[in-house]
């Protein structure tokens, strides 16, 4: 039998004699049956060193919410090399995109970029702590901000360490970790507001920032209940504390000016990243003038050589620019889009009696594999998440969708983009009809 992805195996044997662990994020080594190699982009199209084309609902991990290659936005960046990759200094390209920014989101009055959200992440947990004075930052169990050693306290702990109900673990994924650092954290559940209120009282005074994803795309896609977001404004200004949105995979996804908008918030912070560059190394920490008070004191240290670099400005502003002319397009069409897939699987996964269940609003969503048993309904937080979630069985239909020519990310969270067409909401569809089907075929043997 043809291997499908013969190239795609031998450069991955080849990566691992000069690249450690053969890839340069470990979440990429996830993907089954091998790491695959691609060679170009069109739109929602991808084709793979072995010459597969896929519809590709990963589209970057999310930060391609335009698609692949946007010739708008290449052309933008390859007029920008002609008159300089990177200076280390000021162009007015930043004044621009900073303008862009305060025009989409009302909370955005001062900006200051980066070159990932990852860095951002940790330039606004500084900024906090020296706004408040104050040591600790609250974040939601399961919840990823970036890689860093702060962002990922309390990330996917294992069912065995969660800690009770009350009190979950702040346990770190990697070794390595400064071991203070995790001392920094208070953890409370997703979607329990009462909860929250507990955990707030039980540190008062202490708690420097409640950090969060408005919709935590990361894990599972949840949206948050009613109240949930009045109710962290509400402690925040009665506790002094500053509101931290990440919107790295939100940001400009369900509204033009993120899900603060789409949802009814104002924060003081927003953390955003991907989409923002349109798969350039960018991201932009804004916020309110006061809450970057320290910044611009100086007392609050933000560096960077390649911060602002004109290529991903450029690119930036294109992006932006893109998301301004669409005005109130966006983002009823990928809403709508998403809503279709998600439709189109569940009939299809109903049809060959698979418990796939997709959840979210619909420019993103996640596919839940329910365990036997299950009594159905929205997974709301991590812990229900853990409980109800068959990864295996899912993983196995992820690789019989990507035989088919469908990719969505490996932990089953899918991402509708700005490319996509209803013919190709309509073709994954009939692709994902044979995964379907030879899933059920051959799961019951394994």
């Amino acid at each position: 039998m043809t291997d499908r992805y013969a190239r795609s195996r031998a450069l991955f044997t080849r990566a691992q004699h000069s690249i450690a662990a053969g890839v340069n994020s470990g979440i990429r080594k996830m993907e089954q049956p091998v790491p695959l190699y691609f060679s170009h982009g069109s739109g929602p199209r991808l084709w793979d060193v072995d010459g597969n084309e896929f519809i590709d609902f990963q589209i970057g991990q999310g930060a391609l919410l335009f698609g692949h290659a946007p010739a708008g936005m290449a052309g933008a960046i390859g007029e920008q090399a002609k008159l300089g990759t990177h200076w280390a200094a000021q162009c007015e390209l930043e004044i621009e995109v900073a303008e862009r920014l305060q025009a989409l989101m009302p909370a955005a009055e001062l900006v200051r970029f980066n070159n990932s959200a990852t860095e951002v992440v940790l330039s606004a947990l500084r900024l906090a702590r020296a706004h408040t004075g104050r040591p600790l930052i609250l974040k939601f169990e399961g919840a990823y901000h970036g890689w860093a050693d702060e962002g990922l306290v309390g990330f996917c702990p294992p069912a065995d360490q969660w800690g009770d109900e009350e009190h979950p673990t702040r346990l770190h994924p990697s070794q390595g970790v400064i071991p203070g650092v995790l001392e920094t954290f208070v953890v409370a559940r997703w979607n329990d507001p009462d909860h929250l209120r507990r955990v707030v009282e039980r540190h008062r005074g202490q708690i420097a920032a409640i950090l969060f994803e408005p919709i935590m795309c990361n894990t599972c896609c949840m949206e948050p209940v009613p109240g949930l977001m009045d109710t962290i404004r509400e402690l925040c200004d009665r506790e002094g504390m500053l509101m931290i949105a990440d919107e790295t995979i939100t940001g400009f996804r369900f509204a033009p000016g993120g899900a603060q908008q789409a949802l009814g918030f104002s924060p003081d912070l927003t953390i955003l990243g991907k989409a923002i560059g349109g798969g350039v190394p960018f991201a932009a920490l804004t916020g309110k003038r006061e809450a970057m008070r320290k910044i611009i004191e100086g007392g609050v240290v933000h560096a960077g050589t390649l911060n602002g670099n004109p290529l991903c400005l450029a690119a930036s502003k294109w992006c932006l620019d893109h998301l301004l002319s669409l005005g109130e397009s966006h983002p009823r069409v990928v809403s709508d889009l998403g809503r279709r897939l998600m439709t189109g699987l569940r009939e299809l996964a109903g049809r060959f009696g698979i418990p796939l269940h997709p959840q979210g609003p619909g420019p993103a969503f996640h596919c839940v594999m329910t365990k036997p048993g299950d009594a159905g309904g929205q997974v709301r937080d991590y812990r229900d998440y853990v409980r109800r979630h068959d990864a295996p069985r899912w993983a196995h239909l992820r690789v019989c969708l990507l035989e088919n020519g469908v990719r969505a990310i490996e932990r089953g969270l899918w991402f509708v983009s700005l490319a996509h067409e209803p013919r190709d909401i309509d073709e994954a569809l009939v692709r994902a009809e044979a995964a379907l089907a030879r899933h059920a075929a051959e799961w019951k043997s394994v």
